[in-house]
């Protein structure tokens, strides 16, 4: 029953007009100040919004309430993830926190002129190689640009300039160039993108001098539900090379993914949000013309606000275990560890240490 502690709002929503009472308290409050903020943001940066503890300019609430008031509000009409992204928080509980045997050091600043600098150094501790990168990055935001430089110490050089949400709402473009020095090969990449609420579309075409190979990839997604295929043309030998398929359901606090490649490969994973602290996932794979099945589980437990413990174990044997603690802000340091099961007594055990700063 509508009130007089209730107030009616006509408002534009992604191009359909609304009328949606709320109430004058606290939540009906955040939901209007949220819809402002779509219409000011936008859906995308919204998205990268949510994500970070920023508070919003208009309503100051902080990211963690805006994930929950999108959910309420956006429900279905949430863009679908990239073919490449199907899967993506069962994989980073299996990757993110480890760093077997090497030594590495990752450094991000920016200067006051809004270039940003990320540079980053690791060592093998059984090669004794020593590997670096250096990537330099300029948005122009008021035309949509983004400008970046890459080299690396094989002598590789890279450039990509990338143009978003200009030429049409959700459409991005970028051209992507490198270049060796040292042998002379050059490469050539064009990658086009295309996401709005349902659908994410991507077609990549590879130059070479034997001619060019094309990605194609699309994703759509409705009330939880994904599906998504990928492919490649090389038009050099004028076949398929890749044939992709992928199924995923996903709520607030679970996620299934399935995938098959090109009918020989077969995969599976879970992720799951036990609680605010624990996330759990499941891995598996089968190929095929063989009798194994890859089987893997991790976890990740938070023990506070500045520390995190990650372990994984696989049908192999292989134990890994993780630690993460953020010193003070803007400095991580990341211990990881790689057991042998199988023989706990030979050696060949692997240490890393990982040291993450950021200005």
């Amino acid at each position: 029953m509508l009130s007089h502690d209730c107030i009616l709002v006509r408002f534009n929503w992604f191009g359909q007009e609304q009328s949606v009472w709320f109430e004058k308290n606290p939540n009906g409050r955040k939901m209007l100040h949220f819809i402002i903020c779509c219409s000011w943001f936008g859906p995308n940066e919204l998205n990268q919004r949510c994500q970070s503890t920023l508070r919003c300019a208009i309503c100051q609430v902080r990211g963690a309430e805006f994930t929950a008031l999108r959910h309420m509000m956006l429900g279905s009409m949430a863009v679908p993830p990239s073919y490449s992204d199907l899967g993506k928080s069962a994989k980073d509980i299996f990757s993110k926190g480890y760093g077997f045997g090497v030594v590495k050091l990752d450094v991000k600043t920016k200067s006051s002129s809004g270039v940003e600098f990320k540079t980053s150094g690791s060592s093998n501790t059984d090669t004794s190689k020593v590997n670096g990168s250096l990537e330099t990055k300029y948005k122009w935001s008021e035309y949509g640009l983004t400008f970046t430089e890459k080299w690396n110490t094989d002598n590789t050089l890279g450039t990509e300039i990338t143009i978003e949400d200009q030429i049409a709402k959700g459409v991005k473009l970028t051209f992507d160039t490198t270049f060796s020095p040292n042998t002379g090969k050059k490469s050539g990449k064009v990658k086009t993108a295309y996401k709005r609420e349902y659908v994410n579309l991507g077609c990549d075409v590879d130059f070479d001098f034997a001619g060019p190979a094309i990605h194609g990839a699309a994703v759509v997604g409705y009330e939880g539900w994904l599906a998504g295929y990928q492919m490649t043309f090389d038009t050099a030998k004028s076949k398929m090379t890749q044939n992709n398929f992928a199924v995923g359901y996903k709520t607030e606090d679970f996620q299934l993914h399935t995938n098959v490649n090109d009918g020989t490969e077969f995969g599976g994973s879970i992720c799951q949000k036990v609680s605010d602290k624990l996330e759990t996932a499941v891995n598996l794979a089968w190929t095929a013309g063989s009798n194994s099945t890859r089987f893997g589980i991790a976890a990740k437990y938070q023990l506070d606000r500045s520390s995190s413990i990650s372990a994984k174990v696989n049908n192999a044997s292989l134990v890994g275990v993780g630690y993460s603690q953020t010193l003070r802000p803007g400095v991580k340091l990341n211990l990881s560890a790689l057991i042998d099961g199988k023989s706990i007594n030979a050696g060949g055990h692997k240490l890393g240490l990982g040291l993450e700063l950021e200005a």
